[in-house]
C-alpha cells in the first residue's frame, strides 16, 4: 500500500490485525463462491451455451436465442421453474415495479413484513402520498408489519396481520437499505415463508432480492419464496452487465410479470436483446466469484472500522445475507470524509470528491462515492449514506478484494484526520 498510497502509518498495525482477523471468515466465503460457481458452470453446460446465443436481435427480437436460453439458465441456478433476465430493467427498482404491477390488481392489497422498504420504493408504493402512477394510485393498498426493536421481523405481528386482512402479496426486503436492521439470512426467508404460507395459503411471498443473490447456497425461492427480484449492477451481473435485473420465480407468475414488462398477450416474446447477450451471460457466470469478493472486502472493513472503535454490522464472523457492510461514524464530517477517501481509491473518476445532493427518490440529501466503470454499480465498491442520525455509512461491492481494500484503508485515513 505505501508503494503507491500515503497512508497514516497508524493504520499499518490496523491492517495487518485485521486480515488475521478475516481469516476464519475468509475460509467460509471461499467455499460458498466455490460451490455457487460450480452451480453457474453446470447450469452453463447443461443448457449448452455456445457462441450462437451471444448474437444481437434487433427489431421486435421474435425467436432471440441467447434472450431466451439465458432466461432457462437462470432459473436452473436460482432452482426455480422460470426467469426473465432483460437488459432493459433501468434498475432495481423498476424491476421490483414491473414485477409489483405484474401481480397486483385495483382492490388487491399487498403487506410488507420488513418495516418500511427501502426509500425509492416509497413512491412506487405510494403508501405517503398516492402520486400518479404509484400502486395507490390504482386503488393497490398497502400495509406494513413494522420490526421489532432488535431490527428483527415480528412473527406474532405478521399472523396477527394475515388473519385480519387478505393480501395478495406478502413483500420481504433482505437486504436493510438504509437502516441498521440486520439482513435477512436465508434461514431467516425460510421461517418467514413457513409462516405467511401457514396464516395465509393464498398469498404470493415476493422477495426483493437486491445485494443477497450468491451470499449463500440457496435463494429465496429454494426456501418458500413464490418470486424474487433484483437488479444486474448488483451481485447477478458481476461487474460486467452494464444495466438490467432479473425476475425469478414460478411459472404462472412470472408470465404476469411479463405482460407488464412489455405488453398483455405479448410477454417475453418481444426484446431485442440489441447485443447485450455477451455481457448478460458473462456477467452471470462472473457473478458467484465477485460476490465472494465484495463479501471478502465487507468483512474487512468491519475488522479495520471495529478496531477503530466504531459500531459495525455485522460483524467480522457474523453469517451474512447480503454483501452491505454498514459503519456507524457518529458525525456528518466522518461520513463525508469516509466517501471522500473511498473515491479517491476508485479505478475511475478517483480526481472527484463526492459531495451531499438531492437525490431523486430520498427525503434526505445523499452522498455517494461511487467510482466505477458501470454507473451506479453497486457490485463495484461503493459506499453511501443519507445525511441523518446516527450518520453511518453503507459500504459494498468490490470486483476484487486487493483494490477494494485500498479503498477501505483510503476511506479509514479520511476519517482519522476528522479530530
Amino acid at each position: 500500500m505505501l508503494d503507491f498510497f500515503e497512508i497514516n502509518g497508524a493504520l499499518n498495525d490496523l491492517d495487518r490485525n485485521a486480515k488475521e482477523d478475516c481469516k476464519e471468515a475468509f475460509e467460509k466465503i471461499e467455499k460458498m463462491t466455490e460451490y455457487n460457481q460450480l452451480k453457474v458452470l453446470s447450469a452453463f453446460i447443461k443448457n449448452r451455451v455456445s457462441e450462437s446465443n451471444f448474437a444481437p436481435t434487433t427489431g421486435y427480437g421474435y425467436g432471440d436465442k441467447g434472450r431466451d436460453d439465458l432466461d432457462t439458465v437462470l432459473a436452473d441456478i436460482f432452482g426455480c421453474e422460470d426467469a426473465l433476465i432483460r437488459h432493459t430493467f433501468a434498475s432495481g427498482t423498476h424491476t421490483l415495479t414491473v414485477a409489483l404491477f405484474g401481480l397486483l390488481r385495483p382492490g388487491e392489497k399487498m403487506l410488507c413484513i420488513t418495516g418500511r422498504p427501502y426509500d425509492t420504493l416509497i413512491g412506487v408504493l405510494g403508501c405517503d402520498n398516492p402520486i400518479d402512477g404509484s400502486l395507490a394510485d390504482f386503488k393497490i393498498g398497502y400495509n406494513q408489519v413494522d420490526l421489532l426493536p432488535d431490527g428483527t421481523p415480528d412473527e406474532e405481528g405478521i399472523k396477527k396481520a394475515l388473519r385480519e386482512d387478505e393480501y395478495k402479496v406478502v413483500y420481504i426486503q433482505r437486504s436493510r437499505g438504509y437502516s441498521l436492521r440486520p439482513s435477512l439470512k436465508i434461514k431467516d426467508i425460510e421461517r418467514l415463508c413457513k409462516t405467511v404460507k401457514e396464516a395465509s395459503p393464498n398469498s404470493v411471498i415476493m422477495v426483493d432480492n437486491c445485494y443477497g443473490e450468491f451470499t449463500e447456497e440457496k435463494e429465496p425461492v429454494q426456501v418458500g419464496a413464490d418470486i424474487m427480484a433484483g437488479s444486474l449492477i448488483k451481485n447477478p451481473g458481476g461487474g460486467i452487465a452494464p444495466c438490467g435485473g432479473y425476475i425469478a420465480g414460478r411459472k404462472d407468475l412470472i408470465e404476469k410479470c411479463s405482460y407488464r414488462m412489455t405488453a398483455a398477450g405479448v410477454g417475453r416474446e418481444v426484446g431485442a436483446s440489441l447485443g447485450h447477450n455477451r455481457e448478460l451471460y458473462m456477467g452471470i457466470f462472473h457473478a458467484p466469484h465477485v460476490t465472494g469478493e465484495a463479501m471478502k472486502s465487507a468483512v474487512f472493513a468491519a475488522a479495520l472500522f471495529s478496531q477503530m472503535g466504531y459500531e459495525v454490522s455485522p460483524a467480522v464472523n457474523e453469517a451474512r445475507g447480503d454483501i452491505i457492510q454498514s459503519i456507524k461514524l457518529g458525525d456528518s464530517k466522518k461520513l463525508i470524509a469516509f466517501c471522500k477517501g473511498m473515491q479517491s481509491a476508485a479505478p475511475v473518476d478517483s480526481h472527484l470528491t463526492p459531495e451531499p445532493w438531492d437525490m431523486p427518490g430520498y427525503d434526505d440529501q445523499v452522498i455517494m462515492a461511487a467510482g466505477a466503470f458501470t454507473g451506479g454499480s453497486s457490485i463495484e465498491l461503493s459506499a453511501d449514506a443519507p445525511l441523518r442520525e446516527p450518520f453511518a455509512v453503507w459500504m459494498q461491492g468490490g470486483i476484487n478484494f486487493h483494490s477494494a481494500r485500498a479503498g477501505i484503508l483510503m476511506a479509514a485515513n479520511e476519517v482519522l484526520k476528522i479530530k
